[in-house]
């Protein structure tokens, strides 16, 4: 508040306060960081509902006969938790919270190209959401959250119109994100900040919102042929009236399988950021590891076939698509490569956010090394449909994604609130996090190998002593979450005053107030220098930690 608006009189101070601070003034906001602060609260509930139904299943799990529900809520279980976590936590996570709040500044702009289709794209969000969320509450839906046919549009005796409508619905936001992202990012850069000086996590926001405009029509094509199917009996999916229940599963995941990377490459955006900060080195390769980037964006459209290896396509066809599969672990294993030698050498210090990447480092490798048994023809027929894919899938989207967006989120925390949060306490939610991830998740791996189908009520004795180890951790793992849920919020009012760069980190990001004015910067910033131009040690431009 302005000296000025201080000695102004009451009236006039509760004005300000109502059109600046009310109820109102957030709803209607076209100001980046606010909306994503919206989506930040939005997906959190959505994470907690998604995970509240995990608990369900694993303590029901832990029985081999079923300890908690009957086997059709079960179905409606699993498939609400993947609905719920996927589109609305997974997908929108990191673009749209750090993504929206941070696009803007690290191009050095005041705002998004399109500050009203921003608002727009949550307000889609949120009415995606409400739909599914009544689906949940008015019956819920069995079919998978890949709603396959003809199961979804002739059989499932659920709320399958509205959880498809909800999720139809929020593509469109995703869609809108994306081009709002291409746009800035094209158009709206600092003087000075040209294509190779740009922070990596740009690259990984730019690559991923290529694949939201691309990929996202086509699965709400797919899912509004569902619909089309469902009310009107055309035969389109349903091989009784004419249709190839097949033809769905190749719209499907000729999106999905890019949507992995919509999950998961903003992800590596992140840790790129945090490993050259804690590191105090510049990335090593960073061409390559920006160039990585838009290769997954590309070659993950030409991947799907691997999800459809028992399907019975020529096996011409899925030679060529498990060789693609192969390829695209080329890119991503360039980063890990990337990553490994920036820390080597590097002055390593282990705040949380630097805990959050290394767990990432780790998980990730393991979920990406275990996917290319799926990428192989033999092993794949064995492992498909078993609680192997679970464990490769959570590998991937949790020990990846949602480390690093936790990793972000401690990172950029101090910029998004100006306070600083408990140190010592975020160490702890990160080691409990980990630890209770890999008790959750390794033991699935062997559930898999020994033949365990994944989606199933019931399972034989043999397999219980696995199960209740994986039920184990993930309550150790809700713990881990919980944690970090309570002293962020803590922060907001008691956590230390957060100085404008408290990592002593380098982008535009760091250079404006925490946090940052409504414009950004006071003063429109040029940049002069490389991208993590740190010094090498003692050269006093390695940005010591304070």
């Amino acid at each position: 508040m302005s000296a000025a608006l201080a000695e102004a009189p009451p009236e006039t101070r509760v004005h300000y306060l109502n059109a600046n601070y009310g109820i109102k003034s957030w709803l209607l906001t076209t100001d980046h960081k606010r909306i994503a602060l919206l989506y930040l609260a939005s997906i959190t509930l959505m994470f907690f509902v998604g995970g509240a139904m995990a608990v369900m299943m694993r303590i029901h799990l832990i029985d081999p006969a079923g300890a908690l529900v009957h086997p059709d809520t079960y179905n409606k279980l699993f498939t609400m938790h993947g609905v719920m976590m996927i589109f609305f936590f997974l997908i929108p996570s990191i673009p749209a919270v750090l993504g929206n709040f941070l696009v803007p500044i690290m191009v050095g702009a005041k705002d998004l190209a399109f500050p009203r289709i921003n608002l727009l794209s949550w307000y889609i969000f949120i009415i995606g959401a409400s739909l599914t969320l009544y689906a949940m509450v008015s019956g819920g839906v069995d079919t998978g959250w890949t709603f396959y046919t003809p199961y979804s549009t002739t059989y499932a005796n659920s709320q399958v119109m509205a959880t498809a409508l909800g999720v139809f619905v929020s593509g469109f936001s995703s869609i809108l994100t994306g081009l709002n992202f291409i746009v800035t990012i094209h158009k709206m850069r600092a003087p000075g900040l040209t294509w190779f000086r740009m922070p990596l996590f740009l690259w990984a926001i730019y690559a991923t919102s290529i694949i939201q405009v691309l990929g996202t029509p086509v699965v709400a094509i797919a899912i509004f042929l569902i619909g089309l199917e469902r009310l009107f009996h055309v035969g389109i999916f349903d091989p009784a009236v004419g249709g190839d229940p097949i033809l769905f599963q190749h719209l499907f995941w000729f999106y999905s399988h890019p949507a992995v990377y919509i999950m998961i490459l903003p992800g590596m955006g992140v840790i790129s950021e945090i490993i050259t900060c804690f590191s105090r080195k510049k990335i090593f390769g960073y061409h390559f590891v920006a160039f990585s980037s838009m290769a997954i964006a590309v070659i993950s459209f030409l991947v799907w076939g691997h999800h459809m290896f028992v399907t019975g396509m020529s096996v011409y066809a899925a030679l060529i698509f498990s060789v693609l599969s192969f390829l695209v672990a080329i890119p991503s294993a360039i980063k890990v490569f990337n990553w490994t030698a920036t820390l080597y050498q590097g002055s390593i210090s282990y705040e949380a956010p630097m805990l959050y990447a290394l767990g990432f480092i780790g998980l990730f490798t393991m979920g990406g090394l275990t996917g290319l048994f799926l990428a192989s023809l033999a092993t794949d027929v064995h492992l498909n449909g078993t609680y192997f894919i679970v464990a490769h899938f959570h590998y991937i989207m949790v020990g990846g994604a949602v480390m690093a967006y936790l990793g972000g989120i401690h990172f950029w925390w101090p910029k998004i609130s100006g306070r600083m949060f408990p140190d010592t306490w975020a160490r702890l939610a990160a080691a409990i996090v980990f630890i209770g991830f890999n008790l959750t998740f390794f033991p699935q791996f062997m559930l898999g190998y020994l033949g365990m189908p994944r989606r199933y009520a019931t399972y034989p004795a043999e397999f219980q002593v696995l199960n209740v180890m994986s039920s184990a951790g993930a309550s150790i793992l809700g713990l881990g979450y919980m944690i970090p849920l309570i002293y962020l919020f803590w922060s907001i009012r008691y956590g230390p005053v957060a100085p404008a760069n408290p990592w002593r980190a380098k982008g535009l990001e760091w250079q404006t107030s925490s946090p940052p004015p409504t414009q950004n910067f006071e003063v429109p910033p040029v940049v002069t220098e490389e991208a993590y131009a740190y010094g090498p040690p003692g050269s006093g431009r390695e940005g010591a930690h304070d």
